[in-house]
């Protein structure tokens, strides 16, 4: 529980310090769009992700049109990340497939948000 206080704190931090002046979508677009995935991406990814979640990152997609918008998701994704004990590292990086979405990425605590 420490963790995710601590994580919380970081997420919050990086919000108030990364600059996304360029791009349009916020964290809290971002957030609420993929709450709905939580619970599943704390399972073993058995079960098809929820329609509410795959809908979700399917708005994710759309919101996210320009180069800061892609960094400003990824950059809000790693930090939410941080802060949710028990995700499986396998459902997150499965779940834009699973949810039938093309992204050029892997969704990973490694991945270069810059870029």
């Amino acid at each position: 529980m420490a963790s995710l206080n601590f994580s919380c704190v970081i997420f919050l931090c990086m919000i108030a310090i990364v600059p996304i002046a360029q791009a349009t979508i916020t964290c809290t677009q971002i957030s609420n769009n993929v709450l709905p995935c939580i619970a599943y991406l704390r399972s073993n990814g058995a079960s098809p992700p929820p329609k509410s979640c795959c809908q979700g990152i399917k708005n994710l997609l759309g919101l996210a049109k320009t180069t800061p918008d892609r960094q400003a998701t990824c950059n809000c994704i790693k930090a939410a990340a941080g802060g949710i004990s028990g995700l499986n590292s396998a459902s997150v990086a499965d779940l834009p497939k699973n949810c039938g979405v093309n992204i050029s990425y892997k969704i990973s605590p490694s991945t270069d948000c810059s870029k």
